[in-house]
C-alpha cells in the first residue's frame, strides 16, 4: 500500500533527524555511511529502506533478487527476467527486452525486483510470504576490487577518489554499502538452509563455470523449470548467451544513459572475471582478507578458494 502524503512527510521528518543518532564512517563515495539496523548505508537511502519496510506487501508469488553490490547483480537480474519471461520473450529473438533495455530497468518488472538489502532488514511481509528470494554472492576479493573501480569511476561527493589502500581497510572492517559484507552473506546463506524453498543462494564463481547447470537449478527454483523439449531445442545456452557478460557490455543500450540512480550503464559493466583481484592485491593483502573471511565465515559451510 502506497504511503499517504501525511506518512511520507512524517517519515522524511524521522529520516532527517535519524543519521544525527547514528554511528557514521567516512564514505567511500559519499561523505559519509551511517550504521543503520546493523548495516552502512548512505543517509540518502534510509529513508527509502524505512519506507519499503513498513509499506511493501509482498505477493506469494513475487521473485526478489538478492546481492550485495558488486556480486553479480546485473547478471543475475538478467538471467531471472530471461529465465521467468521466456514464454513471452523468445530468449534468441532479435527484438528481446534485453537487447534494448539494461536488466535493472527491467527489474522490478511484473513480479521481479531486486535488492541489496539484508536479509534481516527486508521486512516481515518478504520473510513470511511465499515470494523467492535468489541471492549472489562474489569471493569478497573480487567483489573488493570490483566495488573500488566502480565506486572510482563515479564521481565522489566528497572530492577526490578514495585510494585502494584506505578503502581495502574500511572493506575489511565492514564499513561498505550494505556491509559487513559477512553479515550479508551469513544472512541470506543461513535462511537458505532453513529454508531451501524459500532462498536459493549461488555462488558467482559456480555461475562462471557451469552457467548451464546453475542456469537450470535457477529456473526450477523460480518454478519454471527447463523442459526435455527446450533443453534439446537449445533454450538453455541461448538464454545464457542471451545474458553472458560479454553480449550485455557490447549491447548499445548499456553503453549509454543511466538506469541506477546517476550511475551510467557503461560503468557497471568492467571485466566479469575470476580472481581479477591478483592483479590488484598484494600479498600482504590477501593475507589479511583471507584471515577476515575465515575469522567470519569459519564453521559455517560457506567459503570462498583463494587460490584455485
Amino acid at each position: 500500500m502506497a504511503p499517504t502524503l501525511e506518512e511520507q512527510q512524517k517519515l522524511t521528518d524521522e529520516c532527517t533527524e535519524l543519521p544525527l543518532s547514528l554511528p557514521k564512517e567516512k564514505g567511500w563515495r559519499t561523505l559519509h555511511l551511517y550504521q543503520f539496523q546493523g548495516f552502512w548505508c548512505q543517509s540518502a537511502e534510509i529513508q527509502s529502506i524505512m519506507s519499503f519496510q513498513k509499506h511493501f506487501q509482498a505477493n506469494d508469488t513475487d521473485i526478489v533478487v538478492a546481492s550485495i553490490p558488486k556480486s553479480g547483480t546485473t547478471w543475475l537480474k538478467a538471467l531471472a527476467f530471461a529465465v521467468s519471461n521466456r514464454h513471452r520473450f523468445v530468449p534468441n529473438s532479435k527484438s528481446h527486452p534485453l537487447l534494448n533495455s539494461n536488466p535493472h530497468d527491467l527489474v522490478p518488472f511484473l513480479e521481479l525486483f531486486g535488492t541489496h538489502i539484508p536479509f534481516a532488514s527486508l521486512g516481515n511481509s518478504i520473510q513470511n510470504s511465499d515470494a523467492k528470494i535468489v541471492y549472489i554472492c562474489r569471493n569478497p576479493l573480487d567483489t573488493f576490487v570490483s566495488s573500488w573501480h566502480f565506486l572510482n569511476k563515479v564521481k565522489p561527493e566528497s572530492g577526490s577518489p578514495i585510494s585502494m589502500e584506505e578503502a581495502f581497510d574500511m572493506y575489511c572492517k565492514g564499513i561498505v554499502g550494505f556491509g559487513p559484507f559477512w553479515d550479508h552473506m551469513l544472512g541470506y546463506w543461513k535462511e537458505s538452509l532453513l529454508r531451501p524453498n524459500k532462498v536459493l543462494f549461488l555462488k558467482y564463481e559456480d555461475m562462471k563455470e557451469d552457467g548451464a547447470f546453475q542456469l537450470k537449478k535457477l529456473a526450477k527454483f523460480l518454478g519454471f523449470p527447463f523442459t526435455l523439449e527446450e533443453e534439446r531445442g537449445g533454450v538453455v545456452e541461448n538464454i545464457a548467451k542471451l545474458c553472458c557478460f560479454e553480449n550485455m557490455k557490447k549491447l548499445e543500450v548499456n553503453k549509454i544513459g543511466s538506469s541506477i540512480g546517476n550511475f551510467e550503464n557503461k560503468n557497471l559493466f568492467r571485466k566479469a572475471e575470476v580472481g581479477d583481484w591478483v592483479n590488484y592485491l598484494s600479498p600482504k593483502m590477501v593475507e589479511r582478507l583471507s584471515k577476515v573471511i575465515e575469522e567470519r565465515l569459519g564453521g559455517s559451510g560457506l567459503g570462498f578458494e583463494v587460490f584455485p
